[in-house]
Formats: structure tokens, C-alpha cells, sequence
């Protein structure tokens, strides 16, 4: 139903979201009451970290698993934060001809990459610079790439989550991100592999005008790229049947009541409106009434 939607260069679509296996706690978004739910911000403080961390070459078989995983090519400028010897964004250049830029802590690591990508002759391609992953400006990137211990990335995860586009790419080599669960866990030669999709920040309550000329109303929340919330129609309290986010795409699915059809909205985020990203049944784009923090 969605095949033609695209997620930035991402081959996903959202009915894949309904695959995705995350087991229930005390968490989990399919609990209807909201009350014992603790949606923290992304900004959450998180104890200093020591980012001195230790360069181990990840293996050449691994890389092009990543670059897979990450569904890189020729569009996308990759970032890879810890590059070490550069030898992903090198690979990124020379086999998907992407545009990569790595930053490392230590020079003698980003003259190791200049000299290899100049070797690979590819060094018009790429960039290195020496610099701390915490400061450093990676906005522009369409993937990022980790090798960095499971400290640093949570440490970078507010980053990730505020400065990267929606739909922009992570993958990460063995290290996690705490609680944000990865939208993609593989294992490569026992290797632990970690996918994430940068979600559009849509808490809060949103409204719109259907085609048919029913005024449609919700109220969602929002930890990372899960939703729920609450409906409305008209001003009469309907049901959220399932609220999913990948990217900046989102779809609603609403019903007047348990036994009806659910109408199905598909919509994507953009410039503080949610327009309709598919089908005939939105009349005009969902406009924010008022912003939660998550």
C-alpha cells in the first residue's frame, strides 16, 4: 500500500513498522494510560563521559555489512563519527559513490585516512577532520556511522535525535543506544549490527479537516519512534487504532468505535504541518495546536 512513499533514501515502508518485534514493559506504547508512562526528554542528562576511545579497525567484511544495513549510496553523505582509519567512508566512496566526511580525536588517525583515501584515490570524495564527536557539526549527514562504546553513544543520542533530518540513517558496530531501541538488529558473524531511523518530533495535539468534512483531532506522544494518543471527530472522543512513525512519514489509523472501519491517514511532517503523504481522505494538512516536550 505504501511501496511508493520514499523515507530519504530509505527503501523502508511503514507497514514494515508492524514487523518490528519490541517486547513490553513498563514502557511498552501499548498500554492505553498514559499516566505511568515517563516520555523523557531527548535532552536527558546523562553522566560524563570519557570520549578517549579506544581504536580497534573493524574488519572490511563488517564495513560492507554496515554500508548494506545503512542502505547507502549514491545520494547520501555519510558521517562517520570516530573514523579511526577511514576506512568506512573510503569504502562508502570508492564502492556506493557516496560523499563521506570522518571525524576522529586523533590526528595521527585522520592523516592515516587522508593518506589511505588519497592511496584509493578517492580523496576528492571525502573529508577528514581532527575534532571532538561532542561539538563537532554532523547535521548535514544522511547516514551516520559508529564504532564508539555504548557510553558515547548515549551521550551523542541527543544529538543524533535533535540536529540529524527525520529519515536520517545510524547504524552502529556492537554498542547500542540505551533505551532508544534500534528499528533494525542484526547479527554479522556474531557481531551485533544496529539500525536507527531518526523519528519527526510529533508529540502534541494536531488537527484537520478530512474530505469528508469531519474535523479530526489527536493527541499523541511521543519516546523516540513510538507513538500513541488519543482522537477525536467532531469534538466526540474516537479511538487511536494504531499511530506509526518512521522518518517523517506517520500514519493514524482512527475509528469511531471498536466495531467500525478505521479511517487511514498518511502523512508526512513537514515545516510544523503534517501533510498528506498519500490517498484522497486528508482535505488539508494537520495543523500543530500545541507542543509537548518529549
Amino acid at each position: 500500500m505504501y511501496k511508493d512513499l520514499a523515507f530519504d533514501h530509505d527503501d523502508y515502508t511503514i507497514d514494515q513498522l508492524r514487523d518490528l518485534d519490541y517486547e513490553l514493559d513498563e514502557d511498552s506504547m501499548s498500554d492505553p494510560d498514559f499516566r505511568d508512562l515517563v516520555f523523557d526528554d531527548y535532552a536527558i542528562e546523562e553522566p560524563e563521559v570519557f570520549l578517549d576511545v579506544p581504536f580497534v579497525p573493524t574488519d572490511e567484511k563488517v564495513v560492507q555489512a554496515m554500508l548494506d544495513l545503512a542502505e547507502v549510496n549514491s545520494k547520501d553523505l555519510l558521517y562517520d563519527l570516530g573514523c579511526g582509519d577511514g576506512r568506512i567512508v573510503v569504502a562508502a566512496a570508492l564502492d556506493r559513490n557516496a560523499r563521506g566526511i570522518g571525524i576522529d580525536m586523533d590526528p595521527m588517525r585522520v592523516a592515516e585516512a587522508m593518506e589511505y583515501a588519497g592511496n584509493t584515490g578517492v580523496e576528492f570524495m571525502v573529508d577528514f577532520f581532527e575534532g571532538d564527536l561532542l561539538e563537532a557539526d554532523f547535521s548535514q549527514a544522511t547516514v551516520v556511522t559508529l564504532y564508539l562504546l555504548d557510553l558515547v553513544n548515549v551521550e551523542l543520542r541527543p544529538r543524533l535525535l535533535n540536529e540529524l533530518r527525520p529519515g536520517t540513517r545510524i547504524v552502529s558496530h556492537a554498542f547500542d543506544m540505551g533505551d532508544w531501541r534500534p528499528d533494525v538488529r542484526q547479527n554479522f558473524s556474531g557481531i551485533n549490527l544496529f539500525k536507527w531511523i531518526v523519528p519527526a518530533k510529533v508529540a502534541g495535539s494536531w488537527q484537520w479537516q478530512a474530505a469528508s468534512g469531519e474535523t479530526y483531532k489527536v493527541e499523541l506522544q511521543q519516546k523516540y519512534q513510538r507513538v500513541k494518543g488519543k482522537a477525536w471527530i467532531d469534538g466526540k472522543k474516537a479511538q487511536l487504532k494504531s499511530a506509526l512513525l518512521m522518518g517523517d512519514l506517520l500514519e493514524l489509523q482512527i475509528q469511531t468505535t471498536p466495531e467500525s472501519q478505521a479511517a487511514s491517514f498518511v502523512m508526512r511532517c513537514e515545516a510544523e504541518q503534517l501533510v498528506a503523504a498519500e490517498g484522497d481522505l486528508q482535505a488539508t494538512p494537520a495543523v500543530r495546536l500545541e507542543i509537548q516536550t518529549i
